[in-house]
């Protein structure tokens, strides 16, 4: 008869150190690039977009650590569902070193990077909206309904807006977008994920 190694209780510990190694490498590259910007403010030019964006994916990081506690409810693991939680987060380290690349010797300023890498940037992002889908449903039908019709909304609504974003160069297209996904970003947070129940 076989035996049980770890309650769910007890591997979920294990799994969420993993997860935030990845999770703080992210961040380390992040907070390491706006680092570099402080000691070196005329080395490359800056550009608002790119600095919104490194602030929501900061954002994004901070909250995809505190949502993952959901993960507690999870009463049978797998290989398969911790491979990914963890393929999740490299997703969201990729979308970190994107931002703040190993060398700007190839480029003039983080504008010219940042439109020269926002196929890249912008094809993980809709990833990320896709994959949180995953990872809602992972967490049980009561836990994907909390959210409602919003969230089934937001979902292709984001990735739609990622794809135009691959496809378009327009500054004015990228301020609004940064500024629209910032502001429905903490708006959700704020309205959804306040506090753990």
């Amino acid at each position: 008869m076989a035996t049980e190694i770890a309650s769910p209780h007890d591997i979920f510990p294990h799994i969420r150190i993993v997860m935030g190694m990845v999770i703080g490498l992210g961040v380390t590259r992040l907070l390491s690039g706006v680092a570099r910007i402080v000691q070196h403010p005329g080395q490359y030019r800056l550009y608002a977009v790119h600095l919104a964006w490194v602030g929501s994916v900061l954002l994004m990081l901070v909250h995809f650590w505190w949502w993952e506690f959901g993960l507690y409810a999870i009463q049978s693991w797998t290989f398969g569902k911790y491979l990914f939680i963890i393929f999740y987060a490299i997703t969201l380290f990729l979308l970190c070193a994107l931002l703040f690349p190993d060398s700007m010797l190839d480029y003039t300023s983080y504008e010219d990077y940042f439109y020269s890498r926002r196929a890249w940037f912008f094809g993980l992002l809709g990833a990320t909206y896709l994959l949180d889908i995953v990872d809602t449903l992972l967490k049980g039908p009561e836990h994907f309904a909390r959210f409602g019709n919003e969230y089934l909304i937001r979902t292709p609504v984001f990735v739609a807006l990622c794809l135009v974003a691959i496809l378009v160069r327009d500054r004015r297209y990228h301020i609004a977008f940064v500024a629209a996904a910032l502001v429905y970003q903490i708006s959700f947070i704020l309205r959804l994920f306040d506090t753990i129940v």
